[in-house]
C-alpha cells in the first residue's frame, strides 16, 4: 500500500493534468464564451465593422504543385466569385508542376501564371510570387478547394477596418463524407473551432488562419523561412505580431473534402502537428503575456497547450489514474476507479472506431474519440519528426475521398 503522503501527490499531479486537458479542449471554449458575453453586457468589445461599399484591388494568390485536376474546377470557381473582374487578379504560382498545370492554365487568359521548374515548397512558391503581387490586399487559397460565391467581397470589406491586418475564412468539409472515421471527426473539430474563433474574433483577434482560405494587408507580408511547415499560421501570427488584429468571416468558406480515411487524416496531422512545434519554437517571443497581452493568452490557450503539453497530459493521466484506483480499490466504484474506468472506455472507443473505420458496420459516436486519439498521437509523432529534422517542406498532400 502506498503511503498517504505518496497518495496526496499523486492526487495532486491527477488534478493538475485533468485540468490542463480539461482547459485546453473544453475550458478555453467555455472562458473565451464567457469573456465575451460579459464584454457584451458592458458594451467593451469594439466589433470591426465591415464597409460594404469597399472594393479595392485583389490577388488571388493559388500556389500548386501538380494540380491539373483541379484547375478547370478552379478557375469556373474563381470566375464565378461576387467581385468586379477588373479589380480581381488570378494569380497561380506553379513552381515545380510537372504534370502539365501551366499548360493547362494557357487556355485561361483571365489567370497569370508564374511557373518555375525547380520545387522548392508551397513557401518558395509564396515567396516568389508575393513578389510580383501589386494589390493592396491578397487572398491564398488552395487549388482543390472551391471558395463560396461571396468569400472574396466577405473577406475584403473587413480591411476597411485600418487595425485588421489579417482575415481568415472557414474551412468546411464537406457532409457527403460524415459517415467516416474522418469525415465525422473532422467536420465536427472544425464546428468546434469555428465557434472558438468567431469568439477570439470577438474578444481580440483570431490565433492563426486556415491556409484554405485567408488574406493579408499585401504591405505586411513578411517572407518566410524556407523550411517552414506551416506557412499560414506563420504568416498570420507575425502580421498580428505587429500590432494588427486577425479577423474572421464563417461565411467566407473554403469546401474541401474530407481525408480519404483516417490513415491519410493521420498523415495530414502529423506534418501540421510538427509544423505546430516549429511554429512555437519560431514565434516564442509571442508567448511573452507581459508584451502581447490578449493576443499571447489566447494563442497558449488555443494553440500552444495543444501542440505541447495537453498531449503528454492525456498520457500521464493514464497510469497517474490508475495509482489512484489500485489505492482506492479498481473495482470498488469509488470516485478514482470510476475515473479509471471511463479513461479505459473512451480508448476502447477509440480502438472500437479504428477497427470499424473501413468496415460496412459504422457507429459514428466511435469516430469522435477515434478521432481525438489520432489529433493527439499525431503530437508525439510530429514531435518526433521535428526533433529528426527529416520533414520536407515540399507539401504531399493527404488523400481526399470523392
Amino acid at each position: 500500500m502506498i503511503n498517504t503522503p505518496t497518495m496526496k501527490t499523486v492526487a495532486i499531479i491527477f488534478w493538475i493534468l485533468a485540468g490542463i486537458v480539461v482547459y485546453t479542449y473544453v475550458g478555453y471554449g467555455i472562458l473565451l464564451y464567457a469573456l465575451v458575453k460579459i464584454r457584451r453586457v458592458l458594451r467593451l468589445n469594439k466589433k470591426v465593422v465591415a464597409n460594404q461599399s469597399y472594393e479595392p484591388a485583389v490577388t488571388l494568390f493559388i500556389a500548386a504543385y501538380n494540380e491539373k485536376d483541379y484547375v478547370a474546377a478552379k478557375m469556373k470557381n474563381s470566375l464565378e466569385l461576387d467581385y468586379p473582374k477588373d479589380k480581381l487578379t488570378i494569380l497561380w504560382v506553379t513552381d515545380g508542376s510537372d504534370d502539365g498545370t501551366n499548360q493547362v492554365l494557357t487556355d485561361y487568359k483571365e489567370a497569370t501564371v508564374l511557373h518555375d521548374p525547380a520545387r522548392n515548397g508551397k513557401i518558395g512558391a509564396m515567396n516568389r510570387g508575393m513578389k510580383l503581387v501589386e494589390t493592396p490586399i491578397v487572398i491564398f487559397s488552395d487549388a482543390n478547394t472551391m471558395l463560396g460565391r461571396e468569400s472574396v467581397r466577405r473577406i475584403v470589406r473587413l480591411f476597411s477596418d485600418e487595425k485588421v491586418g489579417c482575415v481568415s475564412g472557414e474551412k468546411r468539409i464537406q457532409d457527403k463524407n460524415s459517415d467516416t472515421a474522418s469525415g465525422a471527426g473532422e467536420g465536427l473539430y472544425w464546428k468546434y473551432e469555428s465557434a472558438l474563433k468567431k469568439w477570439d474574433a470577438e474578444l481580440y483577434s483570431v490565433v492563426g488562419a486556415a491556409g484554405e482560405l485567408f488574406a493579408i494587408r499585401t504591405e505586411l507580408y513578411q517572407e518566410v523561412e524556407k523550411d517552414t511547415l506551416l506557412d499560414d499560421f506563420v504568416i498570420s501570427l507575425r502580421v498580428a505580431q505587429k500590432g494588427f488584429t486577425i479577423q474572421y468571416d464563417p461565411e467566407a468558406y473554403a469546401i474541401e473534402s474530407a481525408s480519404a480515411n483516417v490513415k491519410e487524416e493521420l498523415k495530414r496531422k502529423i506534418r501540421i502537428s510538427a509544423g505546430g512545434i516549429q511554429s512555437v519554437v519560431r514565434l516564442r517571443s509571442l508567448l511573452n503575456i507581459f508584451k502581447y497581452g490578449k493576443l499571447s493568452f489566447q494563442y497558449i490557450s488555443h494553440r500552444v497547450l495543444r501542440w505541447t503539453i495537453t498531449p503528454l497530459c492525456l498520457l500521464l493521466l493514464i497510469p497517474a489514474g490508475w495509482i489512484l484506483a489500485v489505492q482506492e480499490g479498481l473495482f470498488d466504484w469509488g470516485f478514482y476507479s470510476t475515473l479509471f474506468w471511463l479513461q479505459v472506455l473512451f480508448y476502447i472507443a477509440a480502438l472500437t472506431g479504428w477497427f470499424l473505420e473501413n468496415r460496412s458496420t459504422r457507429v459514428k459516436l466511435l469516430f469522435v474519440p477515434y478521432y481525438f486519439f489520432i489529433m493527439n498521437l499525431s503530437v508525439f509523432l510530429g514531435l518526433r519528426r521535428y526533433l529528426k529534422g527529416n520533414q520536407s517542406v515540399n507539401w504531399e498532400r493527404a488523400k481526399r475521398a470523392e
